[in-house]
Formats: C-alpha cells, sequence, structure tokens
C-alpha cells in the first residue's frame, strides 16, 4: 500500500480518508482508537477500533478522537493520525511526499500547527492546508474560479460546512453542529421515549442508513432490532419502521435546513440569484441520507443535488489541488516548511 504519491487528506470526525495522486482514493477508515483506560495504550485503530464500540470491556474504550468538528483528544487524533499516513507512504527518509490536508471547521490554529509537525513525523515533506467547503466544492466537480456564485453543504459527523463560494474564495459561510451523529442521536433518545428501547450508536446508524429517509418513503420499510428494555431491563426484539425514523430525525433535519436558510438570507443578492439558478450541491457521508437533497429542495424552493461519492468529497478535492497546483494552488493555506 506504500507510495511515494503526493497525498490529499480528509481528517473528519467520522472517517478518515486519503488520497494519492494518480491512484484516487487508497484509505477509507473511521476515525476510532481502541485503548486501554490504565495505561492509554492503543490497542487498536480504524476499522478493527470501530468493531469495539459497544462491545468492549470496562478496561478498554473505543473512542472517537475527533468530536462535532473538533479535536477532543489531540494525543490520540495525533496517533491515529500518523497511523495512517505511514499506512499509505511508508516509512521514508527520501522522496518524501507532500500533503494537503483538510481538516474539520473546529480544529484551532495552534493544533493545525501542531497537525503539520505530525504529519512532518509521518513522512510528508511539506503539509499545506486546504478550507474544507473550498476541497468539498473540488471534489464534488464545482467550478470554483469563476465569479459566480456556488453553494455547498458539506455534511459531517460532528458538523456541517456550509458555504457560499465566488472566485475560490468563501463568501458567507456558517459550520454548524449539526451532522450524522445528531440524526443517531436523535434515533436513540425517539425509540427511548415511544418504545422504552436503549439502543447503541452503531444500531441507531444502521437504522438511519436501511430504512431512514428525509421525505416520506412510498412504500414502507422495516428493521428488526435489538436493544434492552427499560423497564425489565432485558434485551428486546423490536421491528422499527421507515415511518418511526423519518419522525425521529425530524429536529435535526428542520435545524439544518434553517442553518442552510441563514447562510442564503446573508449571501449577496446577486450570488444568492447564481445559487438559486446553479442549485446547492451536497457533499459529505450525512448526504447520503436518503431523500435530503428533495426535502431541502422543497423547504427552500431551490434545486439540491447529492455530489458522486460525497463522502470523499473533500480528499478528492484536496488530491485534485495536488494534481493541478497551477490552478488551485493559490487556495491553499501554506504548511509549515521544513
Amino acid at each position: 500500500m506504500a507510495s511515494a504519491a503526493d497525498i490529499g487528506i480528509d481528517l473528519g470526525t467520522s472517517n478518515v480518508l486519503i488520497y494519492a495522486r494518480g491512484k484516487g482514493i487508497v484509505l477509507n477508515e473511521p476515525a476510532v482508537v481502541a485503548l486501554e483506560r490504565d495505561t492509554r495504550s492503543i490497542r487498536a485503530i480504524g476499522t478493527e477500533a470501530h468493531r469495539m464500540i459497544g462491545r468492549t470491556p470496562s478496561s478498554i474504550a473505543a473512542l472517537r478522537p475527533l468530536r462535532e468538528g473538533m479535536v477532543s483528544d489531540f494525543e490520540l487524533t495525533s496517533s491515529m493520525l500518523h497511523y495512517f499516513v505511514t499506512q499509505v507512504i511508508g516509512k521514508r527518509m527520501f522522496a518524501r511526499p507532500r500533503a494537503v490536508l483538510s481538516l474539520p471547521s473546529g480544529v484551532n490554529e495552534m493544533e493545525k500547527r501542531s497537525i503539520s509537525a505530525i504529519m512532518f513525523e509521518a513522512g510528508a515533506r511539506r503539509t499545506q492546508l486546504l478550507d474544507r467547503p473550498v476541497a468539498a466544492a473540488i471534489g464534488a466537480g464545482i467550478n470554483i474560479t469563476d465569479a459566480y456564485g456556488s453553494m455547498i453543504v458539506d455534511i459531517g459527523a460532528g458538523m456541517t460546512d456550509i458555504a457560499v463560494l465566488s472566485l475560490g474564495r468563501v463568501i458567507v459561510s456558517d459550520a454548524a453542529k449539526l451532522g450524522g451523529d445528531h440524526f443517531d442521536d436523535a434515533i436513540i433518545r425517539y425509540l427511548r421515549r415511544k418504545h422504552n428501547l436503549l439502543i447503541g450508536e452503531r444500531t441507531a446508524e444502521e437504522l438511519k442508513i436501511n430504512i431512514g429517509s428525509a421525505m416520506p418513503r412510498a412504500e414502507q420499510m422495516y428493521l428488526d432490532v435489538t436493544g434492552r428494555n427499560l423497564i425489565s431491563g432485558l434485551p428486546k426484539l423490536m421491528r422499527i419502521t421507515s415511518d418511526e425514523i423519518y419522525e425521529a430525525i425530524d429536529d435535526p433535519l428542520t435545524a439544518l435546513i434553517e442553518a442552510i436558510h441563514a447562510v442564503l438570507e446573508h449571501t449577496p443578492a446577486e450570488l444568492a440569484a447564481d445559487v438559486f439558478d446553479n442549485g446547492i450541491v451536497l457533499s459529505g457521508g450525512g448526504a447520503r441520507l436518503s431523500g435530503l437533497a428533495d426535502a431541502i429542495s422543497t423547504a427552500l424552493k431551490v434545486d439540491c443535488r447529492v455530489a458522486d461519492n460525497p463522502q470523499e468529497c473533500v480528499a478528492t478535492g484536496c488530491g485534485l489541488t495536488l494534481e493541478n497546483l497551477a490552478e488551485f494552488g493559490r487556495y491553499l493555506n501554506d504548511g509549515r516548511r521544513r
């Protein structure tokens, strides 16, 4: 898997994706670390750690080191990033690759500088940062270089970046603390309130992915799930319908639409007219929720579509920037040079 190619990295809340020049996406792993609680020694990272969520003994914790677009545990974030980058580029003393990195909007300046240093230790010659909305727009195939307004809504697990761009710059934006995790939490609360059924994060995510929809389904779907009955304390198998999941996610869906509406309200008139002509593009893993584009389009009366391979847009945008520095290089924030 090791490659000397330059790399583009999407360090997301739920997944880390790496794009290698000339190869496309070469790594897509959950942003999860499993560690011993007492010693903090790492047991697993990525897919293996993700399988442990909700299934570990009390001595082991399976954690996401990033939450709601922010670094909640910098030490674990560093170890995870170092592990993934080393997996892709190998341990090289010479011919170090360059890297373009896109971080969650909540990461502060000190953390950005520290992450650049981690990238150097992992084998990158130079790391430059690319604003997340710009990376998502490039990866989604939006022409950001023209004097024409384009709107990108990048829906992650813990945060949604909403931006109107023109001439490659963000004109109006908002980073809303809304995302896939909030839809999962809403499902957990709903089933607890309605059925006295306690389910875990992974089960909620499965319900969202398999039968969830932001619009009422023409044909009812269902999924059998096992949780704990909060009255008896015993395991319970229950059939959950798609109508119930639609009802459960109403609050975070409404909040997401309101956040997009607020950005449009603050967009200059000419650029807003461009958005109404060209529509809204959704990217990020959260954009895969069935019916989401239709729900946004219906509420805001603006065309809306989901980008191809929406979860890969940010990493692809970082990689395409490396492959087309003459066109996109000016949008990079210069990283730490060694």
